[in-house]
């Protein structure tokens, strides 16, 4: 009886109609499918909306990851799961989280839990079918707002007000809730730049900067993945207007020697820097012709490819090539190093350029749907036509032909073949 009294308390009491969008999710994903299975396992069973789906869909942004909440054990969820014929898996059992997908939608069940004790990155936990319980364990007011199917709203810690008044309050004691996961250092960086209408508090600052050693006990991997949500944010670029902000960001990351660029975009870099992907982002942040960025790619452990992408501009700025942006060059460097290469280079040069240079602004334009030259001739033509065995001399042949090619603008004359082979 008490559980039925507390439910429709909640519902009369503290939820708030939201709008349409909700309803539209619900259309697009058919997470109601989800709800409708939890909360057919009992009487008491809810699940909702929470943190960063219900901040965006109350600023009219575009929802990205939807989280959940559940009353339900991770062991109930999996039932359910089951039961309905939900595919599912186990993202993080330890701490009550399971992944369901949905016509190809992925949705993050996390079991309401308290933390009962925290070494700064991870958390021990135990569950509860507490709500506020479970909301007074999460870092700010503007995370903590749980809606119901319809857009019915639980805000214990008046996060929508807080979200429309533009300001970042975390729940509790600031600095314990720092302490519980240092990485909410930089979650404050990015909510503070997309939202805040209000200078830092003079509080808050001491403690982040008294606790940013912390910082030490986060992987690298979480580190860098939550600098890429920032750049992906809106208010990314607020990070060079932001003293305060600015300065953290330069202490967590030193080898970003090239932040001060954030300063002075020329307008084609400003208006264009939401168009180019993470890692050339790393590279204009890193790229300075010495060996920070390996320094960088060391200590966040990037893949093959992406330091491939880096290397190939810092050893290009190195070596001082940058006089040598011209056509024939650049379709040389389509061929060897391929379209992704080449217009990162081109990129590279006009975001570092105080004035836009509307020659680099035409390479773009004119090699954005070319393909890379194709050598007309196979070592099977050589080896055919011109009697030339399978073996060592056979590539060192063919690899005189295409350096003679690529050196004529990708075109070869027969006769220039002929006197490559008999050479």
């Amino acid at each position: 009886m008490i559980e039925i009294l507390n439910k429709i308390f909640f519902r009369s009491n503290n939820f708030r109609n939201l709008n349409a969008e909700f309803q539209e999710l619900r259309k697009k994903t058919g997470i109601e499918l989800l709800f409708q299975a939890i909360e057919d396992y009992s009487d008491q069973s809810e699940i909702r909306y929470v943190g960063g789906c219900v901040r965006k869909i109350l600023k009219n942004e575009k929802v990205n990851d939807i989280d959940l909440a559940s009353n339900l054990t991770p062991e109930q969820v999996i039932e359910v799961c089951k039961k309905k014929k939900i595919k599912f898996y186990e993202t993080g059992l330890i701490h009550g989280t399971i992944t369901a997908i949905i016509n190809g939608y992925k949705f993050e069940i996390t079991s309401l839990r308290k933390d009962l004790k925290t070494d700064g990155r991870h958390a021990d936990v135990v569950f509860t079918n507490d709500w506020k319980e479970d909301a007074s364990r999460r870092d700010f007011s503007i995370n903590s707002i749980y809606s119901d199917l319809q857009g019915n709203i639980f805000d214990p810690f008046n996060g929508k007000k807080d979200l429309e008044n533009g300001k970042i309050n975390f729940i509790g004691d600031a600095e314990k809730r720092i302490k519980e996961d240092y990485l909410r250092i930089l979650r404050y960086i990015r909510f503070f730049l997309n939202y805040s209408k209000y200078d830092h508090n003079r509080d808050v600052v001491k403690i982040i900067k008294k606790n940013l050693n912390g910082l030490s006990k986060i992987s690298s991997e979480r580190l860098l993945d939550e600098f890429k949500k920032l750049f992906h944010s809106d208010g990314f670029l607020n990070l060079a207007n932001d003293e305060f902000c600015y300065e953290i960001i330069s202490l967590i990351f030193p080898q970003f020697k090239n932040i001060y660029l954030l300063k002075n975009l020329n307008k084609f870099a400003k208006e264009n820097i939401k168009n180019v992907d993470f890692t050339f982002l790393i590279s204009l942040m890193t790229v300075d012709g010495s060996d920070n960025p390996d320094y960088f790619i060391y200590k966040f452990n990037l893949s093959k490819k992406d330091q491939k992408r880096i290397l190939f501009l810092n050893d290009y700025l190195k070596n001082k090539n940058n006089k040598n942006l011209n056509t024939k060059n650049l379709w040389k460097i389509l061929y060897f190093n391929g379209k992704e290469t080449l217009l990162d280079l081109i990129n590279f040069h006009i975001f570092i350029s105080k004035k836009v240079d509307k020659k680099l602004i035409n390479f773009i334009d004119f090699f954005k749907d070319k393909k890379a030259p194709l050598l007309p001739l196979r070592a099977i033509t050589l080896m055919t036509k011109y009697n030339i065995p399978e073996g060592k001399e056979l590539g060192l042949k063919l690899k005189q032909i295409e350096n003679k090619w690529v050196d004529n603008n990708f075109t070869i004359s027969e006769k220039e073949v002929e006197k490559l082979i008999k050479s």
